[in-house]
């Protein structure tokens, strides 16, 4: 009987594959885009089509009135890019202080002076919060699903009607400089655009530069109704520096300079007749970002950003008291900031330019804002008692009633026409509760029409307020809705899928007992029939890990979880070391390292622990260590490079005993000369030993030690092909030692300098694992022989996953480290720049385990020789099991939490990090079985059935 064991590798890939498709399939389908757009004669058929025309001019100029009176007649719009709430609001709104608050002094003194016609607003954006989705909300009014996130490197054109859209249809002229990506989304709407590349986050400056040099020119020119400038250096600074550091402050401080320009030429042209006499400046974030300067997720610095609006009409205006808008206070109380949607934000800018609203628009127009743009009085200088307040109050309301009007009518016809196209669409519950708030609100409007005949003196004010209320609370009732239920959900397909994946599990576990079996093997240490304490322990291991992805809470901690599961293994394997008085050391060894991976988890190695909860709390340590010391600073940009001697060391010791193949010899001096060109490249970096930096150095070092990787592995690849030996334990050990000196200076170049010490964390937890996989070994010589332990394979696994974490990783995309993708690169290309951004996410939780577990095979007392093989296919079999399993798990947490509150901030990147982990892991064993079962024949296990 033959078997071809390579197969159930391939096999269960294809298998992988195809589930995570079909389930992908029904579980991130995107909303429904309709293909309709709003015109101006669509009003004529809303109940708002009889309201009073006095307002038919805009007052301005005269233009006609398509939906709204026209308020402003320009808007300048200047998008900074991950700003921050705290960047902008004064920091007596919080309870410390940080070195990047108040760095944009000139637009707070704007908003909070006497009379002033500015405003600062909080603004809550919807996660994710990557900067494509954002755009896309604010243009359309809507809300982008997760699956837009794979799009944020290669945005297409938005087709759904939108803000750019309305503006050019209506006539107004768009100029557009900054961050390309609007190019991308928006390709024929400019009349003029200046756009620069965006995806180079090492570069701070060129994108402002380009922003800087054409905004305030472009101030002084009339061919243009709407001006959008993009700056992206506070993101940049927050990806490369994070948020407290030199570069983001210098960034927010010349931003600060920028806006005072700007702001100082739009105020001297705003007199009677100017260019800028109705001219609306709104200066606002996309999203916010963490500490860390990342963002993606849905935490409250993320979604947490910025509005400031400033209008330059004289007098300036006010909202009526009457609407009881709610706002934060500072701590002093001087200060109040009103909360705004970002999802507000299309309809009102079109509301405020008199255009029709993007047609799947759900946003609500924000008073506040249509207030200080829209108003031709100031409300401050009447008195609440006196009867011109009420007059005035009376016309405000009148006129912003029916904006609202207009803006339910838009919002039930969207809904209403979505139901109706989409395969799935709102459930007929909500749609009934949606439509008798819709109508409560409309029979209101029209009872005071009709009763008033459109008198606004005679208008109460507490009718008014009671007719805002119902379409707030219609309007607000769909937002809800939308939040909860927008994407469309295909059961059938993500139960197809869910259940492929189950069968692959089964495939799993038949071709490891069927291996097993032919093998004639035992999974008890001790070679007795039956199963050992060790498989029992690592199969409720493996299931408590996938049990714990049920929750929430432990997604979040998911490294700790690990970790804590590894060291539950570590403390088994130390009672078995002492109880047989042998492998102490390697136990011992084995615990201490594992409390140090937990120790930077916690801290996060490559986050410089600015979120860290432990550093929060327990910083008394510290107390009197100068982070900044010179000795202190040489001692940690020193480590990393000592690091990576000690590696050339223990390299070269592996291939000094001459045992090792020529192929080997060769690789590994390669992987010494890519280490001592990171030590260069890192030393030029920080200028130490009085190295000077060469640009044209920075960027060609990586690039040798790229070209040197791959040069090793094509040579390990011709080796293989052409010069292929049978499975030996020489030769297994210089195939794995080859390997992973191909893999390993790219991993650690792109790692940073924390690479060279997880790298040795590594080696050390590697190296424990494969010493105490044997501690319980106690056989005669005469049972069956024992296969690999599941128990070890396990605690690799574990391992890897410590390792993802430990390095700054986590499953969210704000936990990517985007900057690493441009080492050795200036310029964005798509497939190279994932390339790199995929091994160093997975480096060294993917590639250098999988590539390194024949390890757990070459320390096993095997019987025969011929038997290797076997087991490394057995250990392969069980680390993809695990993988599998896992990610099983992961999709059915998704699909029991499809309508969780944090199913898109949270259990949707989960799914998607472990589903590109296993389609990775599943390729990488693929690769490693070509490449360590060496030639064809040694794919076939040739099984006698009469010996079983």
């Amino acid at each position: 009987m033959k078997w071809r064991v390579t197969w159930v590798f391939w096999a269960t890939t294809a298998l992988h594959v195809a589930a995570i498709a079909i389930f992908t399939r029904g579980f991130l389908l995107t909303r429904t885009e309709l293909p309709f757009h709003s015109n101006c004669s669509d009003v004529s058929g809303s109940p708002c089509s009889s309201r009073p025309e006095a307002a038919g001019s805009n007052g301005t100029g005269g233009s006609e009135r398509c939906w709204t009176k026209p308020a402003v007649d320009r808007v300048v719009i200047i998008v900074l890019d991950a700003l921050r709430f705290d960047f902008v609001a004064p920091s007596a709104l919080f309870k410390e202080t940080k070195p990047w608050m108040d760095r944009l002094p000139v637009l707070q003194k704007l908003a909070f002076k006497e009379g002033s016609s500015a405003k600062i607003f909080k603004a809550i954006a919807d996660p994710p919060t990557t900067s494509l989705q954002r755009l896309k909300g604010l243009t359309t009014g809507g809300l982008p699903t997760f699956v837009d996130v794979g799009n944020s490197f290669g945005a297409p054109a938005i087709t759904e009607d939108n803000l750019m859209n309305q503006l050019v249809r209506n006539g107004k002229r768009v100029l557009m400089m900054g961050d390309d990506t609007w190019v991308q989304l928006f390709p024929h709407h400019f009349k003029r655009s200046y756009p620069f590349p965006s995806f180079n986050v090492k570069d701070l400056h060129t994108v402002d530069n380009g922003c800087i040099d054409n905004l305030l020119p472009s101030l002084y020119q009339e061919d243009w109704d709407v001006l959008i400038a993009h700056f992206l250096g506070v993101d940049h600074a927050g990806h490369i520096f994070g948020v407290d550091s030199l570069p983001m402050i210098e960034k927010l401080e010349q931003y600060n300079t920028v806006l005072e320009n700007v702001i100082s030429v739009l105020e001297s042209q705003s007199g009677p007749g100017g260019l800028h006499e109705n001219t609306f400046l709104l200066v606002l974030g996309d999203h916010g970002q963490t500490l860390n300067g990342d963002h993606g997720g849905g935490s409250a610095e993320e979604v947490e950003t910025s509005i400031f609006a400033m209008s330059f009409k004289k007098p300036p205006s006010a909202i009526p008291s009457e609407l009881d808008i709610s706002c934060e206070y500072t701590l002093d109380e001087r200060f109040c900031i009103s909360s705004i949607q970002q999802l507000d934000f299309a309809v009102t800018v079109s509301a405020l330019l008199g255009i029709p609203f993007p047609y799947g628009s759900i946003g609500r127009v924000n008073p506040e804002l249509y207030a200080l743009a829209g108003g031709t009085w100031n409300m401050e200088e009447l008195k609440v008692d006196k009867p011109e307040y009420d007059l005035k109050s009376a016309e405000w309301l009148h006129n912003y009633v029916n904006v609202l009007c207009i803006n339910a009518w838009q919002v039930k016809r969207y809904i209403d026409i979505y139901s109706a196209s989409s395969l799935i669409g709102f459930s007929s519950d909500d749609l009934v509760h949606v439509a008798n708030l819709y109508a409560e609100a409309e029979a209101t409007f029209a009872q005071k029409m009709d009763a008033l005949s459109y008198d606004s003196k005679h208008i109460k004010l507490s009718t008014l307020k009671r007719q805002i209320d119902a379409y707030f609370k219609f309007l607000a009732r769909v937002a809800e809705l939308a939040r909860s239920k927008w994407t469309e959900f295909n059961l059938t397909f993500m139960g197809i899928g869910l259940g492929m994946m189950v069968v692959s599990l089964l495939v799993h576990i038949l071709a490891i007992k069927m291996v097993n079996e032919l093998h004639n093997g035992s999974f008890d240490p001790s070679g007795n029939s039956g199963i050992s304490f060790g498989l029992i322990l690592a199969f409720f291991i493996v299931a408590i890990r996938a049990c714990s992805l049920l929750s929430n809470s432990y997604i979040l901690e998911e490294g700790k979880v690990a970790n804590f599961l590894l060291a539950t293994v570590g403390v088994a394997k130390f009672r078995y070391s002492i109880m047989k008085r042998k492998m102490i050391f390697e136990a011992g060894l084995f615990l201490i390292l594992i409390c140090l991976l937990r120790f930077t988890i916690e801290i996060g190695l490559s986050k410089q622990a600015a979120t860290s909860a432990f550093l929060h709390s327990s910083t008394s340590w510290m107390i009197g260590i100068d982070l900044n010391h010179p000795v202190l600073v040489y001692i940690l940009q020193l480590l990393p490079m000592l690091a990576l001697i000690g590696l050339a060391h223990l390299l070269h010791k592996s291939t000094s005993d001459g045992s090792s193949q020529r192929i080997c010899r060769i690789v590994v001096m390669g992987a010494i000369a890519s280490y001592v060109l990171i030590v260069v490249h890192w030393a030029s970096e920080s200028n130490m030993l009085g190295l000077a930096r060469i640009n044209a150095a920075r960027n060609v070092i990586p690039r040798i030690i790229y070209a040197i990787g791959i040069g090793q592995m094509l040579l390990l690849a011709f080796s293989q092909l052409f010069n292929g030996s049978k499975v030996s334990h020489r030769s297994l050990f210089s195939k794995t030692v080859s390997m992973l000196s191909a893999w390993s200076p790219t991993v650690i170049i792109l790692s940073g300098k924390q690479g060279p010490l997880i790298t040795l964390a590594s080696i050390v937890g590697g190296y424990c694992i494969v010493m105490l996989q044997n501690i319980e070994e106690e056989s005669d010589g005469t049972a069956k022989p024992s296969v690999v332990n599941p128990l070890s394979v396990t605690e690799w696994s574990l391992l890897a996953l410590s390792l993802f974490f430990c390095t700054g990783h986590w499953c969210a995309f704000d936990g990517l480290r985007y900057g690493a993708a441009f080492i050795g690169f200036d310029e964005f290309v798509l497939i190279r720049q994932a390339i790199l951004l995929t091994v160093e996410t997975f480096g060294f939780s993917h590639i250098i385990p999988i590539f390194g577990l024949p390890f757990l095979v070459l320390r096993r007392k095997l019987f025969a020789q011929k038997d290797l093989s076997v087991q490394l296919s057995l250990a392969y079999m069980m680390f993809g099991l695990i993988m599998a399993a896992t990610v099983t798990v992961t999709i059915l947490c998704v699909m029991i939490q499809r309508r969780h509150l944090m199913v898109w901030g949270l259990f949707a990147p989960k799914f998607v990090f472990d589903v590109a982990g296993l389609i990775l892991t599943d390729i990488l064993i693929c690769l490693a079985s070509l490449y360590y079962f060496c030639r064809p024949e040694d794919h076939i296990l040739e099984i006698n059935t009469g010996r079983r």
